[in-house]
């Protein structure tokens, strides 16, 4: 659940808002915006590690890609990922 929540308040953060908090641009429900995004984040990790020009020590940055995939979605990596 809590990848969800981070992906609605991402998405939800980018939207202009008023005093009554609503979001007069947002037209999709909130189990849209969330299947949407992450049907997105899925093909880009797919293309990410479907490249097959990268030697293993270029695999590194195909991980570090995907971090970045989550990240666009307002979803952290946790600590580990200190390294980018």
């Amino acid at each position: 659940m809590e990848l969800y929540e981070e992906i609605i308040l991402n998405v939800l953060r980018s939207q202009k808002t008023i005093i009554d908090v609503s979001f007069p641009g947002l037209t999709l429900t909130s189990k849209e915006i969330a299947e949407s995004a992450s049907y997105g984040a899925l093909l880009q990790i797919q293309h990410i590690l479907k490249d097959e020009s990268l030697n293993d020590q270029e695999c590194f940055y195909k991980i570090e890609e995907i971090v970045r995939v989550f990240e666009r979605l307002g979803s952290g990596c946790g600590s580990r990922h200190d390294f980018g």
